[in-house]
């Protein structure tokens, strides 16, 4: 792995999830305002602390790269899922905006799912420990 990769990887992680980290914290600050908006929007409010564990757990799993292409595959789905739920409304310039712009962090996901949490990961760690034994 050359030194652009080594430094990337780890970047990259920390860059693509830590917004799902902080929207899972700020959720638990501000869970009526939340809850409100997602049973506006047709989801039903029972579905809150799964979405707000979802974030918290998988984005602080990407980011220390642990079970990284699992957690990457349901941030990906949620990323998405929330792209058809939340900004489908393509006469609205800003919601189109918004509904590629989760199809992108998807795009992002998908290639963590193929090249894994590289360098500086848990899962690289535990599986050099693994060879070791």
């Amino acid at each position: 792995m050359n030194q652009l990769q080594t430094l990337a990887s780890p970047i990259g992680r920390l860059f693509i999830a830590v917004m799902f980290f902080m929207a899972g914290l700020s959720k638990i600050f501000a869970y009526q305002g939340t809850l409100g908006y997602m049973e506006a929007m047709g989801v039903p409010g029972a579905l809150l602390p799964f979405v707000i564990a979802t974030e918290v757990v998988l984005g602080l799993a990407i980011i220390v790269g642990f079970k990284t292409r699992l957690a990457a595959f349901g941030l990906a789905g949620f990323s998405l899922v929330s792209a058809v739920l939340f900004h489908a409304d393509f006469s609205d310039q800003m919601q189109m905006t918004l509904f590629m712009k989760n199809v992108a962090i998807a795009g992002g996901f998908f290639f963590l799912i193929a090249h894994g949490g590289g360098a500086y990961s848990l899962d690289n760690r535990l599986a050099a420990q693994a060879k070791a034994v």
